[in-house]
């Protein structure tokens, strides 16, 4: 028998989008009026959305009335002013086309491999042990002791950790709180741009007033007299990354004791973002608060997920000083108030690994950056230098398309590889519609199967 092709009416469509109580209310009054509910369209020979749904087994003729069909209302969406322009996050929609295409996903920044036995051990005894309820709100203490240990080996800076170390549900959290802690409705944040997006989404939900200082191709220097020019008396905060996602740039000692010049001078905080600290490559990384005189101006953001493969079990923590710590607790109070305490208690153990460990991950991080790397200029991209983090940003115009979203939905549909157009990582998107940015956090197979592919199917015009 030859199968029709379906085509669902408007109302049948809609009706797939109502919450499930909705659905079984209409259900239910329509099976009582019509018994074995199964229809099959007027023109086409499909089932109805009733018997899509699994929800009735049924029969053949009986049809729905026009009433039955449109007494269903579609809600609009809501959603409060201040986050009206922000939309499902570029890395959903990459990564639901990926699925939907097959495609090799370089673009959202998660590993494809495991993080190491004795962190996954070290949580499962912790579960075994009963640590499972609550923790204290700022950090079990020996995760905030290790933080302060590992803090004072990499930046040499002691802290105290009962008083100056907030463990979070992620650094993305460590970012809000530290934002709606710290920051007032109408204050001035400087960024650098391209950002990690939920820095704006943060601050818009905070009320502040964002400035970008764009940083630009081919090293992503930052432009000393732009930002000397963007800071005024309504400056309170610089939000800062490094190394920078989604760049891979290094913020220089030069450049760094520009910013603390420059904040000490209008008397600006810092929050410095440094998630991706144990992946750098080309230099060693500097946190901002080990400058002079800057530990009492600076938040530092950091996680575990990033440097232990991890991502999904969401440990971060900020670094401030007692002061600053004040505004960060009392957001973080409000928002998730502790965070899952058997994984804090193997971040501990984590953060106490011997630097053997982190000198086999960037090993290996610099040997799958070389795949890539390599790949992507033989393809024909305009690569630019990565000095950190596991993330490379490439010219795509060689290749023809318009701008950066269009080359990535034809790289994902026509290729079967993903990347993130960096467009949404700019206040003003026309800055970045030449670039796009790849990911090398996954196993080489499968960055040499994505690199194949390219060279197989992607063509210079």
């Amino acid at each position: 028998m030859q199968v029709p092709k379906c085509t669902w009416t408007h109302s049948e469509s809609q009706m797939l989008l109502l919450p499930r109580h909705r659905i079984l209310f209409t259900l239910t009054k329509a099976l009582n009026k019509t018994p074995g509910a199964w229809r099959i369209g007027r023109s086409t020979g499909c089932p109805s959305t009733l018997a899509s749904m699994g929800t009735v087994s049924a029969e053949k003729g009986a049809v729905l009335s026009q009433d039955e069909t449109t007494q269903i209302k579609i809600q609009p969406v809501q959603v409060a002013k201040r986050l009206e322009k922000f939309k499902t996050t570029i890395f959903t929609q990459m990564s639901q086309l990926a699925i939907k295409h097959g495609a090799i996903n370089l673009g959202q920044g998660f590993p494809n491999f495991d993080g190491p036995d004795f962190v996954k051990e070290a949580a499962i005894q912790a579960i075994k042990d009963g640590k499972n309820q609550y923790a204290r709100g700022y950090g079990v203490p020996d995760l905030n002791s290790a933080v302060a240990e590992r803090f004072k080996k990499d930046a040499g800076l002691t802290v105290d950790p009962e008083k100056e170390v907030t463990v979070t549900s992620g650094c993305t959290e460590a970012i809000a709180a530290t934002i709606l802690g710290l920051i007032n409705p109408g204050d001035e944040v400087i960024l650098f741009a391209p950002f990690y997006d939920s820095y704006e989404a943060t601050l818009s939900m905070a009320g502040a007033k964002i400035k970008a200082i764009t940083l630009r191709p081919p090293d992503f220097s930052v432009p000393i007299d732009e930002l000397k020019s963007a800071i005024t008396k309504n400056t309170r905060a610089i939000l800062m990354n490094t190394p920078h996602n989604p760049t891979g740039k290094m913020f220089t000692r030069e450049e760094l004791n520009v910013i603390a010049s420059l904040c000490s001078e209008n008397d600006v905080l810092v929050f410095s973002d440094e998630v991706y600290d144990k992946l750098a490559f080309e230099m060693d990384h500097i946190s901002i608060a080990s400058l002079p005189g800057m530990y009492d101006r600076t938040v530092t953001l950091n996680s575990l997920g990033k440097t232990f493969s991890l991502t999904g079990w969401k440990i971060g923590w900020a670094i401030a000083p007692s002061h600053l710590t004040w505004g960060v607790r009392q957001a973080h109070s409000y928002l998730t108030f502790a965070t899952s305490t058997p994984m804090q208690w193997a971040a501990a153990t984590a953060l106490r690994a011997s630097e053997s460990y982190y000198e086999e991950l960037r090993r290996d991080y610099s040997a799958k950056k070389a795949i890539l790397v390599e790949g992507l200029n033989a393809v024909g991209f305009q690569v630019f230098p990565s000095s950190g983090t596991y993330f490379v940003m490439v010219d795509h115009t060689p290749f023809g398309l318009k701008n950066d979203v269009e080359f990535c939905e034809y790289l994902i549909k026509e290729v079967g590889v993903v990347a993130i157009p960096t467009s949404v990582f700019y206040l003003d998107a026309e800055e970045g519609k030449n670039l796009v940015r790849f990911t090398f956090c996954k196993d080489e197979d499968t960055l040499r199967a994505a690199v194949s592919r390219m060279k197989e199917k992607l063509k210079r015009l």
